[in-house]
């Protein structure tokens, strides 16, 4: 049984532009083209000319379209941007003069404007045989000026006009010299022998002036030789001349300094003798005079020992003087400071105390509270052995008849017991108490004075 299935319409649609996108991608990449850096492609379009490569308008990539293709056919021209080479080998040529010869050039181009040389040629041997033509009639034209002669001694000057003579004309054709062409060899042509002929003619020349020269130095050799001979010889002479006349001189000079040796040396014994006995009379002044310097020596020390040891004690003795009056200003200093030390520090303190009115108050306070202390330890002893009784007549109150006892210890009291034991012992029945307790009175004074002589009272019992 057949199993019919079903397609939907738009698969094949699908399928058909999947296949036209592949078959696109794959002849692009068929056509795709990457230009070396070292070339330039000069692309024709249906509208346009564009130069691809490194430096150019264009990228690095484009695609090469065939022709043949509507619309999208590209024509191609590739053309170097490297340095390159054109020779001419064998090349005949013509000096001035109509003489035959043959060089051999050499010429490093390159292009430097790629659209002027895509415009001039179609491919890169087109233009080397455009450049080759070029570079023939400019070193015909140049060669043509000159003889042989300078031509093969001016080789670098020659390659340098042939140089200028084609810049103009390569700029036409977008190219540039690179440096200067070379005129690498000269030589004689089919059939002629004139560059053979001036070669001999200079290896002759050469020979002749090498033979000449030769020949010269020789003879200037030989002439030196027999003029040094000469010289020599005469030389030679002239020294036995001057070894006779130095040895004839040497023994007239010899026996003239003999004689003169003998005199002079009487001349120095005579001299000798005086002189011995100079000395002898100088060493004799000079020692008297160094005995009288001794014994002026002798005398100056004992007088000048004298003297210092005089010096000396006198020195001691002021020395001794001046000791004694400082160690007692010394000391009179040190006991007038002991004195004053406890002076100054009450003066200081007293100082001190009078800036500080908080301080005098407290010290005040201090004093009048021990003179408090010692004032009560008085009465209290002085009740103690008073045998006083004391009688309150105050309506009652102990205290106030206590207080009034403490009166008579206080500085009112006394004055007051005084005047009234004065007062007392003025009246007949005070002096005859006072005569019967044994208390006289004594001439001249006020207060009783008792007979036992011993100035204290005898012990009473009185009644307030």
């Amino acid at each position: 049984m057949n199993t019919v299935t079903w397609v939907p319409e738009w698969v094949p649609f699908v399928i058909a532009i999947a296949v036209f996108v592949a078959a696109w991608i794959f002849i692009s990449i068929l056509y795709r083209v990457v230009v070396p850096t070292n070339m330039v492609h000069i692309v024709q379009t249906r509208k346009k000319t564009t130069s691809y490569g490194t430096g150019q308008l264009g990228s690095n990539v484009y695609y090469r379209w065939p022709r043949w293709i509507p619309r999208l056919g590209v024509t191609v021209i590739e053309l170097p941007v490297s340095n390159f080479d054109l020779s001419l080998k064998d090349y005949e040529a013509y000096d001035k003069d109509r003489v035959p010869f043959m060089v051999d050039v050499v010429a490093f181009f390159r292009i430097n404007n790629t659209g002027i040389a895509a415009q001039r040629v179609a491919s890169v041997q087109e233009l080397e045989n455009q450049l080759t033509q070029i570079v023939q009639g400019a070193v015909r034209k140049v060669l043509a000026s000159a003889v042989i002669d300078t031509i093969m001694l001016e080789r670098a000057q020659f390659g340098h006009q042939f140089t200028e003579e084609v810049r103009t004309q390569l700029e036409e054709w977008g190219v540039e010299p690179v440096k200067s062409m070379e005129l690498m060899d000269i030589r004689d042509g089919h059939g002629s022998k004139v560059i053979s002929n001036i070669m001999a003619k200079k290896t002759s020349h050469i020979e002749m002036e090498s033979r000449t020269e030769v020949a010269g130095n020789m003879k200037s050799a030989e002439t030196a030789e027999i003029e040094a001979k000469q010289a020599v010889d005469i030389r030679r002479q002239e020294a036995e001349q001057a070894v006779g006349q130095r040895t004839a001189e040497k023994d007239k000079q010899v026996g003239i300094a003999q004689q003169t040796a003998r005199q002079e040396v009487a001349t120095q014994e005579k001299e000798t003798r005086e002189r011995d006995m100079a000395v002898t009379r100088v060493a004799e002044v000079r020692q008297a005079e160094i005995t009288r310097d001794q014994q002026l020596v002798v005398a100056e020390q004992d007088q000048k020992t004298r003297v210092i040891i005089a010096d000396g004690m006198l020195e001691a003795k002021r020395k001794e003087s001046a000791g004694i009056e400082v160690e007692g200003a010394a000391r009179a200093a040190a006991e007038k400071l002991m004195q004053l030390a406890p002076v100054m520090a009450q003066i200081e303190l007293a100082k001190e105390i009078g800036q500080n009115p908080g301080y005098q108050q407290y010290l005040a306070i201090i004093e009048s509270v021990k003179a408090h202390i010692v004032v009560g330890s008085k009465q209290a002893d002085a009740l103690k052995a008073a045998e006083i009784k004391v009688i309150a007549n105050t309506g009652g109150r102990p205290t106030e008849g206590v207080s009034s006892v403490m009166d008579m210890f206080s500085t009112d009291g006394g004055t007051k017991l005084a005047g009234m034991v004065e007062a007392f012992a003025q009246t007949p029945m005070g002096k005859m108490m006072l005569a019967k307790a044994g208390i006289a009175e004594d001439e001249g004074a006020t207060t009783p004075t008792p007979k036992n002589g011993k100035g204290a009272a005898p012990e009473a019992k009185h009644t307030a």
